[in-house]
């Protein structure tokens, strides 16, 4: 499953970021491969915000498409 397509509430673990320039980006953002966050908000048609360590990291749509995870 990728990241936009997941619900308000889920908490999930990143498994694969497939470009090394999103998962640089990813990872400037508290984002990686094996980090456990939660779904905190889901905006229509906008970013994807996302509580990682009591912080809120607003992650783009067309960004979010490309991040698989894996519910927890």
């Amino acid at each position: 499953m990728t990241l936009d397509k997941t619900v308000r509430g889920q908490r999930m673990e990143i498994v694969s970021i497939p470009d090394k320039n999103i998962r640089d980006q990813a990872i400037r953002m508290g984002v990686y491969e094996g980090a456990i966050v939660t779904c905190f908000e889901k905006l229509p048609y906008g970013p994807v915000v996302l509580l990682n360590r009591n912080q809120e990291i607003a992650v783009g749509r067309k960004l979010a498409q490309k991040i698989q995870v894996r519910l927890v």
